[in-house]
């Protein structure tokens, strides 16, 4: 096993459960997001080739009425409407 104590500076724990949830589509809270920041952090120095896992064991929902999902619409904007329509059976 491999294991390394990362730090998580300021806002990255947030910033990166934002970025999750704007550009993947993950929906995670913040000791996800410091999760997914320390698995990237790994990442960066690993061997190529390596095989990372991450698990994001919270959800974002209990953040909904708080300011860390505040700046993320509720609404799809034009390119995710277009890619909803890509999928006509599947779409919201």
């Amino acid at each position: 096993g491999y294991d390394e104590y990362v730090p998580i500076p300021g806002d990255a724990a947030i910033q990166m459960s934002q970025m999750l949830a704007k550009t993947q589509g993950i929906f995670t809270g913040i000791s996800g997001g410091a999760s997914m920041y320390a698995a990237v952090e790994m990442a960066k120095k690993a061997p190529e080739g390596s095989v990372l896992v991450a698990m994001l064991a919270d959800t974002g929902e209990r953040y909904l009425s708080t300011p860390l999902f505040a700046s993320i619409s509720a609404d799809m904007n034009e390119e995710e409407l277009e890619i909803s329509k890509s999928t006509p059976s599947f779409q919201l």
